[in-house]
């Protein structure tokens, strides 16, 4: 292998910052993922990547600097081969490098550095990160991480439990189906929807906040809606226009309903995980006009002789 410091495009005074930054970018370009049909491009990868394994090693490219192993990581010594012996400098070929650069790193049994912080993130493709050489250990590529995303739902498409439209961070948007269930603060998993990595992506992680609505309360799977109707509606019935998630409907009132009265539309709430739906509860409030001298004169003279307040005992 040609200089560690000449295949990554740095100084021999480079920081560890700069060697890793040069390492993404160069990993990135060459990807055997992204460079079907170019094996020059996987033989590229694997030398960039040993190279960068080489010169993170802190230890290792210390002793490369110092002369005392060469950028295979061999010891150094007479015409190229491995001191210490007969058989130094084979011990030291039968390292064995994987195509994709991800095993094989450093002498003997070392593990070579974790590289998930770098190909976090880093790449396409799901899987193995190309063919492996004879003889190579293998280890879980590191999958790419994942993405938190948040969306604020609207009260009515909560509960109706309406497809929403995603954008993710790749530009893709994709309609979220909420779930049965769906409660204020839920998180739902897209698996394979995360960045990329050499062990397959990651997953995105969506958290829900249902919005207030102006009128709806949410009471259990249950809706509550407070409706004011006139007194005259109260006294002689009627039929009033009520919102619901799903639209306004025509509702009863029944004559001689009072205030706190509560009528029940079945199956307008949320749903709940059994796939079953909640109920719409509206609760009548007659509301009195504070100024209104027709009334006033209709019924002058007239008084409720109901005891209304004697269950109280007061």
């Amino acid at each position: 292998m040609a200089d560690p410091y000449s295949i990554l495009g740095v100084a021999r005074t480079a920081s560890e910052k700069e060697i890793k930054s040069a390492y993404r970018t160069l990993a990135k370009e060459l990807h055997p993922d992204r460079n079907a049909g170019k094996p020059n491009a996987a033989e590229r990868f694997a030398e960039v990547t040993r190279a960068y394994d080489l010169l993170s090693d802190k230890d290792k490219r210390a002793r490369f600097d110092r002369g005392e192993i060469d950028a295979e990581g061999n010891p150094a010594g007479p015409f190229g081969f491995g001191g210490g012996g007969p058989g130094g400098g084979f011990a030291g070929a039968q390292r064995g490098y994987r195509h994709d650069g991800f095993e094989g790193f450093g002498q003997g049994g070392g593990e070579g550095p974790d590289l998930g912080d770098i190909f976090e993130g880093l790449f396409g493709g799901r899987g193995g990160m190309g063919g492996a050489g004879p003889g190579a250990r293998r280890r879980a590529a590191p999958r790419g991480a994942n993405v938190t995303y948040s969306l604020k739902v609207p009260f009515d498409e909560a509960a109706r439990r309406e497809p929403q439209r995603v954008s993710l961070t790749d530009g893709k948007t994709i309609d979220l189906k909420l779930p049965a269930g769906l409660v204020d603060g839920q998180q739902v998993r897209l698996g394979g929807k995360g960045e990329a990595g050499p062990g397959g992506f990651g997953d995105a992680i969506v958290t829900i906040e249902i919005l207030p609505s102006p009128y709806f309360e949410r009471e259990g799977d249950n809706i509550r809606l407070e409706v004011p109707i006139s007194l005259d509606e109260a006294i002689s019935g009627a039929k009033v226009r009520i919102p619901t998630a799903e639209g306004p409907v025509m509702m009863t009132v029944a004559p001689g309903s009072s205030s706190g009265k509560t009528l029940r539309l079945k199956g307008r709430g949320f749903t709940r995980k059994n796939g079953e739906r909640g109920d719409q509860l509206v609760t009548l409030m007659i509301d009195i006009p504070t100024e209104d001298a027709d009334l006033r004169v209709r019924l002058e003279g007239w008084r409720d002789g109901r005891d209304l307040r004697g269950k109280f005992a007061v």
